[in-house]
């Protein structure tokens, strides 16, 4: 049986690399992305399948999974719910709609899919799921509050989805990656200037020498890795007859794992604020 795979975000990134790699081992990979112009760039780019699925939209979600469907013949293996983006700016200066806009996508649009997919898996009786979280699951971050929040509730949501499928033979695995080669540091730039007021802000400088950073080639920290990384823990997670509930991937992400358990809250406060910075 030809496993298939229904991936979201692969317009760059994990999401792209996830379905290249994926598609070199015979699986039957359908990747998704937002915006129309992209699903032409990806087929171009030697993917095979591709819809457009806009995971803040009930309808697109709804209509991308359907094509998915019909492309792997009502079946599915797999889900690897990768769609996301980071909103920076610290919490005070972000409103409600703002928040909204974080969750829509980063949660409840993957919340919204993975049930639907859920119940096709239930009914043939097998299937993966697989939630690309990040370290910012695990450990907060200063002015990364609204990405924060919404990679605690998706493991929070994981976790208990782990515990409610347990006497199922569905799976369900995390993946917490820390740095790695993406678009995401040029998206997360792009939301500050779009959606915080710097000017008004007591938090002005310390936002304009986070533009400096962003703006700047290359990876922002000497612990970045390759896409490669993240998809060589989803490979396992497909593949891997027990897949782990979680994977780890670069050393930041193991370090704050480690961090986590041992430090009292406040010193962890201060490690994690010194790392910000």
């Amino acid at each position: 049986m030809q496993y298939s795979i229904l991936i979201t975000g692969c317009s760059s990134g994990i999401g792209l690399e996830a379905a290249k790699m994926l598609q070199e081992r015979d699986f039957l990979v359908v990747a998704s992305c937002r915006r129309e112009e992209d699903v032409e760039a990806l087929k171009l780019a030697g993917l095979r399948h591709v819809v457009q699925l806009d995971l803040a939209d009930s309808a697109s979600i709804e209509k991308g999974l359907q094509e998915a469907l019909v492309i792997t013949g009502g079946h599915l293996y797999a889900l690897f719910n990768n769609g996301a983006y980071g909103q920076p700016g610290a919490v005070e200066d972000l409103s409600v709609e703002v928040l909204k806009t974080q969750f829509n996508t980063n949660f409840f649009g993957t919340h919204e899919l993975t049930c639907k997919v859920l119940k096709l898996m239930l009914a043939q009786g097998y299937g993966r799921i697989v939630n690309n979280s990040s370290v910012l699951g695990l450990v907060a971050m200063p002015f990364r509050g609204a990405y924060n929040a919404s990679k605690f509730a998706l493991e929070g949501l994981t976790d208990t989805l782990r515990l409610e499928l347990a006497d199922t033979p569905i799976h369900i695995c995390l993946i917490e990656p820390g740095p790695i080669e993406s678009r995401f540091k040029a998206n997360a730039l792009a939301a500050l200037r779009d959606n915080v007021d710097i000017s008004q802000s007591r938090h002005q400088q310390g936002y304009e020498e986070a533009i400096g950073r962003l703006s700047k080639e290359g990876p922002t920290s000497s612990q970045t890795l390759p896409a490669s990384a993240v998809v060589a823990k989803l490979i396992h997670a497909l593949e891997s007859r027990r897949p782990k509930p979680r994977y780890y991937v670069t050393t930041p992400t193991y370090i704050a794992g480690i961090l986590k358990r041992i430090l009292p809250t406040r010193l962890l406060d201060l490690v994690m604020s010194k790392q910000s910075n």
